[in-house]
């Protein structure tokens, strides 16, 4: 969220100004008995293939909140096919890792491995997704870890802050939910509910497998189609969330006796394929530039100051400071918002900074994993994997009218989440945007 250093740096960093992004001509995309593939061949050792469960929050209510992530976290105490040490010495063995990381959109179910070991971790991973044991012993020792890892999320202000920022920006929507789920959710989740979900929520239509590595197209066939494949079918289909009706601005105070106040404020933006999304991620590292100058290095008033662009199924654009002088410094803020505005950005001015991005870019797509998950989001949030060869271009057509435009139609109705002393900012501060 806070990378605002790293875009100064990168602003140094030599791309040619006309340079294009080539077609990708690594990657196809096909379908395996039921199950969408993405395939980026690469001249590598390291093999990714990221299998991504779709539906995210909006699979969720508010009792079983967290049952997805529990789930795949049991099937790490052992399936039919692998005891518990058998699983474990096994992955040890070859150097494999199988990750669970839950999102609003999709719950990922990872696997990094090489390719001279992928069939026997694959057989592993598929196992884990197939036939976990969900044994009640096994059930109550994650329930155990996953609650306590919630609880103890209240011992930092920055995951607590992110928590309660989330809840009031999505309030009344499933995206107000959290995939991990709360204390309360996951301490009431049995193992007969888990076993239900595993039986009718891990269907081949919710499934999307990215693979990137130095695999053949026939190799991904064959453990698809004698794995995961063999899966229900189901009826579940994949549509990129819509946007939300508009809210009033807000604010949640929670107090705590802290050496500085943390401050989150979000704005509600466009779908991510909205042609709104590249002028807004402009939009954004600008106002975290004038926010860093004024705040942090003229007046002193904060460590960390940033505006940030989060590129989910519908974009938001974040506003985060921590400060021991709210109330001044929340009028900064205002004060910038308001005058980009009233400003038209000289488009020129902007190449710079747009130059930043493309250069990013490049950085952020270098590691297999990296790549994996930007084709699907493009594939998810855009309706096709190619749509990534556009964003470049798409960043080099922003002007400064763009800006201005995206600035006044997009930064309203904020709503924020605030930690620390409510006493030192008042409530019409923080709703004044």
């Amino acid at each position: 969220m806070k990378r605002f250093l790293l875009s100064v740096v990168l602003l140094f960093v030599a791309v040619p100004g006309g340079a294009q992004i080539q077609r990708d001509t690594a990657t196809t995309s096909y379908t395996v008995s039921g199950v969408k593939v993405i395939h980026r061949r690469t001249n590598t050792s390291i093999v990714v293939a990221n299998l991504y469960l779709l539906g995210g929050a909006r699979q969720l209510t508010p009792a079983t909140s967290g049952i997805e992530t529990f789930l795949l976290a049991v099937t790490e105490r052992g399936t039919k096919g692998y005891s518990r040490d058998v699983l474990r010495r096994a992955m040890a063995r070859t150097g494999s890792e199988i990750g669970v990381s839950p999102k609003e959109d999709w719950t990922v179910f990872g696997l990094r491995t090489t390719k001279t070991e992928l069939d026997s971790s694959w057989a592993i991973f598929a196992d884990r997704l197939m036939r976990p044991n969900i044994d009640t012993s096994d059930v109550e020792f994650i329930r155990d870890q996953l609650v306590t890892g919630i609880r103890q999320r209240a011992d930092s202000p920055d995951a607590t802050l992110d928590y309660l920022a989330d809840s009031i920006t999505f309030a009344g929507s499933p995206f107000a939910l959290d995939p991990v789920g709360s204390a309360a959710s996951v301490a009431k989740i049995t193992t007969a509910q888990l076993r239900a979900y595993h039986k009718n929520a891990f269907v081949t239509s919710r499934m999307m497998l990215v693979v990137v590595g130095d695999v053949s197209r026939e190799k991904i066939e064959a453990l698809v189609n004698r794995s995961i494949g063999k899966l229900p079918a189901g009826t579940y289909a994949w549509t990129a969330p819509d946007t939300l009706a508009t809210a009033r601005a807000d604010v949640v105070f929670l107090r705590r006796q802290l050496p500085t106040n943390y401050l989150q404020g979000y704005f509600l933006g466009p779908r991510a394929d909205s042609p709104d999304a590249a002028p807004l991620r402009v939009a954004a590292a600008v106002l975290s530039g004038r926010l860093f100058s004024e705040i942090r290095s003229k007046r002193n008033l904060t460590y960390a100051v940033s505006s940030s662009f989060r590129d989910h199924g519908i974009t938001t654009i974040g506003l985060y400071v921590t400060t021991n002088d709210p109330e001044q410094t929340v009028s900064i803020m205002r004060n910038e918002v308001r005058a980009l505005k009233d400003l038209t950005i000289n488009t020129q001015l902007l190449r710079p900074l747009i130059q930043q991005f493309i250069t990013e870019y490049f950085l952020e797509n270098e590691t297999i994993g990296a790549q994996a998950d930007f084709l699907a989001r493009n594939q998810l949030y855009r309706g096709d994997f190619r749509a990534a060869e556009r964003f470049v271009q798409d960043l080099r057509n922003v002007t400064g009218s763009d800006i201005q435009r995206v600035m006044r139609r997009y930064f309203q109705n904020v709503r924020w989440a605030y930690i620390g002393e409510p006493s030192k900012i008042r409530r019409e501060r923080l709703l004044d945007f």
